[in-house]
C-alpha cells in the first residue's frame, strides 16, 4: 500500500504545474519554488573577533565592493553581502562568542557559587566582598533573621569560634565574562540573596537588575574594536 502512495505521489509530482484563476487572481495547482539566479555559499563559523579581523584583513575570499559587519548580539556577529539579484543577503561569516555559562536567578551552595564567582567574573566592582562575604557565612544561619525584599541579616564567621551579624550586600556591581574576551566586559547590577538550603546548608543567587543594559554596552563596545580594527578597509560598513 505505501508503494502504491509513494508511486502516485511521484507520478503527481511529475505533473506540469497549472495556473488557475479565481476570482481575477492567479494560483498554482502544485507547491513550486523559485530557482535563484545566484548561488551562495555557506557561511564560516568562528568563535572570536581576532580571527574574524584576520579572516577580512587577509582577503582570502572575493566579496563584493561593500559589505556588511553586523554585530546582532554581545556574542553574536555575521558578515554580510549587500542585496544581490534575488534581493537577498549572503552570509559569508558567523561569529558566535564563547562565553562561561553561568545560572542567573538560581540558587546553588555556597561552594559552587565561589567557584563560579572566581571563574567566571572579572576582579572589580564588588566581586571581592561578594567572595568575602559567601566565604565566611555561618551555616544554618540565614533563616534565623528577618527579610524585608530589600535586605537580608546573616551570621558571619569573625574569627575561629566568634560570630557576627552582618547586613548581606545588596544590590552589587559585576563584571561577568558575557561578551567576546578581546572587549571589555559590561559592568552591571545584581541582586545578591541567599537561603538556608533543606539539609545543603546556604544557597547564594545574583539575579540581574539593570534590565539588559548591558548588552547594549558590550554591543557596542564590539563594533567599535570591529571599526577600528577595520579602519583601513572602508569596504566594510560595521552596524549594530
Amino acid at each position: 500500500m505505501d508503494l502504491t502512495r509513494d508511486a502516485l505521489q511521484y507520478i503527481v509530482g511529475m505533473k506540469k504545474a497549472e495556473v488557475i484563476e479565481i476570482n481575477g487572481e492567479s494560483y498554482t495547482d502544485r507547491d513550486v519554488e523559485r530557482v535563484d539566479m545566484q548561488l551562495r555559499a555557506a557561511p564560516i563559523t568562528m568563535c572570536t573577533l581576532t580571527s574574524l579581523l584576520d579572516y577580512l584583513k587577509a582577503g582570502i575570499d572575493k566579496t563584493a565592493e561593500k559589505m556588511l559587519v553586523q554585530v546582532t548580539s554581545p556574542t553574536s556577529v555575521r558578515v554580510l553581502s549587500m542585496l544581490d539579484v534575488d534581493r537577498k543577503r549572503e552570509c559569508l561569516v558567523e561569529v558566535s562568542a564563547s562565553v562561561p555559562d553561568f545560572s542567573y536567578g538560581r540558587y546553588m551552595n555556597q561552594e559552587s557559587f565561589i567557584i563560579s564567582l572566581q571563574a567566571k567574573f572579572l576582579p572589580g566592582g564588588d566581586r571581592e566582598l561578594l567572595l568575602k562575604f559567601a566565604g565566611t557565612v555561618k551555616d544554618e544561619s540565614i533563616a534565623e533573621y528577618g527579610d524585608n525584599g530589600v535586605t537580608q541579616k546573616a551570621t558571619i564567621k569573625t574569627g575561629i569560634s566568634t560570630v557576627g551579624d552582618a547586613i548581606v550586600p545588596n544590590p552589587v556591581t559585576l563584571r561577568p565574562f558575557r561578551t567576546f574576551v578581546e572587549v571589555e566586559q559590561p559592568e552591571s547590577s545584581f541582586v545578591f540573596r541567599m537561603q538556608q538550603g533543606d539539609g545543603r546548608g546556604v544557597e547564594c543567587a545574583v539575579y540581574e537588575a539593570d534590565g539588559g543594559a548591558w548588552k547594549n554596552k558590550a554591543m557596542e563596545s564590539v563594533k567599535e574594536y570591529l571599526k577600528e580594527g577595520l579602519k583601513e578597509f572602508p569596504q566594510y560598513t560595521v552596524i549594530s
